[in-house]
């Protein structure tokens, strides 16, 4: 081989120079020069060649639940860089939340003979997950936690970021919060409903069943009506922690209709910190997660799976509270909603 000739090395060590997912396996200055070798040799991979050896396509299949979800473009990133880095592709797919579709679309990947799976549609109890598993699949789960101990995640710390917001809202002085759960059938939702139950415990607010109302998807509509929910069972609100920012546009689109300013009257939490969430009016307070950094860490996690049989683990991202204009002290009493 030209490239191993001229750079004074063994063909293997090449090969592994040249392919991104073992390159840490050769000294670094020997990879360099082979690299440089190779790029003046004009040499390009063959990877069909690659695949037929190694019995690896370099593909990743990904499924995300909404690709119009906000959320889902920076993980996406993140996921595609890291990836490149290694040599490897993700087919991408969109779920629509949808438990068949995803049957379907996990069966096409498979056609397809990806390497493994990035799945950030996962619910609590997913029976194609599960398959995935049975079958010895690499799969990594991104964002969400699956009821099945045997499979790896990336996921954000949901607990800190909910008890950040609520010691927000409570330094303010709120005392009647609302909470616009996540689907009950997701980790996010029930993971962040236990957090905000978790954080009246500890302030000595009281539970009040009437103020928790469970979305039955992660969107704007669904955030509306939740919040509509509230209004119609007539208890007074001051302050609402929304499961994730879709449905905080949802909890303040209804604020609006019914005239009800936000945050004088009522304050706004969301989740997530999605592209926009500063520009709103008002610019909404929420917890940031790092998406970028939730896809990048899942795609190295999942390769180090593939090469390593890297043996099942949870990554927890820190979360950052986004302190903006969605958020404000009580309003005085008497001139609250319902007279509070």
């Amino acid at each position: 081989m030209d490239v191993a000739r001229e750079a004074g090395v063994h063909v293997g060590t090449v090969s592994r120079a040249l392919n991104p997912a073992t390159r840490s396996r050769v000294n670094a200055e020997t990879a360099a020069r082979i690299i440089e070798v190779a790029r003046r040799l004009g040499y390009e991979v063959n990877i069909a060649g690659r695949a037929l050896r190694t019995q690896r396509t370099q593909t990743i299949g990904a499924l995300i639940p909404d690709l119009a979800n906000p959320l889902f473009p920076r993980i996406v990133r993140g996921v595609e860089d890291s990836l490149e880095k290694a040599g490897y592709t993700a087919l991408i797919t969109s779920t629509d939340n949808n438990a068949q579709r995803e049957r379907r679309m996990i069966a096409a990947l498979l056609s397809r003979q990806v390497d493994g799976f990035l799945i950030a549609s996962a619910r609590l109890e997913d029976q194609a997950l599960e398959e995935l598993l049975q079958n010895g699949v690499p799969v990594v789960v991104l964002n969400r936690t699956s009821a099945n101990a045997r499979t790896s995640a990336v996921i954000a710390d949901d607990p800190q970021g909910i008890a950040d917001a609520m010691a927000h809202l409570v330094a303010l002085g709120h005392e009647r919060i609302a909470h616009v759960a996540g689907p009950g059938d997701t980790s996010t939702g029930q993971v962040r409903l236990q957090a905000f139950e978790a954080a009246l415990d500890r302030y000595g607010l009281q539970r009040r069943s009437e103020l928790v109302v469970c979305a039955e998807a992660y969107t704007i509509a669904a955030g509306t009506r939740c919040t509509r929910d509230l209004f119609n069972r007539g208890k007074p609100f001051t302050a609402v922690v929304a499961g994730n920012d879709l449905l905080a546009l949802g909890v303040i689109d209804a604020l609006k209709e019914n005239r009800i300013p936000c945050p004088e009257r009522v304050s706004v939490v969301g989740f997530n910190d999605i592209d926009f969430a500063e520009r709103m009016s008002p610019a909404l307070t929420t917890v940031r997660v790092p998406t970028y950094e939730l896809g990048a860490r899942g795609a190295d996690l999942l390769l180090d799976m593939i090469y390593r049989e890297r043996e099942i683990s949870t990554v927890t991202l820190p979360v950052t509270l986004m302190i903006r204009e969605s958020t404000a002290p009580p309003p005085l009493p008497g001139t609250g909603l319902f007279g509070l």
